[in-house]
Order: C-alpha cells, then sequence, then structure tokens
C-alpha cells in the first residue's frame, strides 16, 4: 500500500511539472509583444522581396500619375 500511494504522489508530481510547462509555453506562445514582433519580422521580411518591392513601386507611379491627372484637369 505503502508504496501504490509513494507511485501516486510521484505521478501527481510529474503530472503538475508537466501542465506547469505546457502553461509556460503557452503563455509565451500567446505573449501579445512577442506576437506583434513576430507579424512585424514577418511583414518586413514579406516587403523584402524584390518581387513586392517593384509591384509596390509600380503601384506608387500609378497612384502619383492618377493624382497629377485630376489635379492637372
Amino acid at each position: 500500500m505503502a508504496g501504490d500511494t509513494e507511485r501516486i504522489e510521484q505521478d501527481i508530481a510529474q503530472a503538475r511539472e508537466d501542465l506547469a510547462k505546457t502553461l509556460d509555453a503557452l503563455a509565451d506562445r500567446a505573449n501579445p509583444q512577442r506576437l506583434a514582433d513576430d507579424a512585424k519580422n514577418k511583414a518586413l521580411a514579406t516587403l523584402s522581396l524584390p518581387a513586392v518591392r517593384y509591384a509596390l513601386a509600380g503601384v506608387g507611379v500609378l497612384v502619383a500619375v492618377v493624382v497629377v491627372r485630376k489635379i492637372a484637369r
């Protein structure tokens, strides 16, 4: 009986440790600052791609032409 009780207590202690580790990992993954930093880094990485840069430059030129034509009329 004493052995069973000790084993159960050890199992409970191990389950508590595992739960604490899981909660710490979830808290780290759900940290708003980390999520914002990850999103910012991903956006900057996407914007640094040549295809995206050229597309944005083309859109900028197109908008500038449309604005100039509207002003000129």
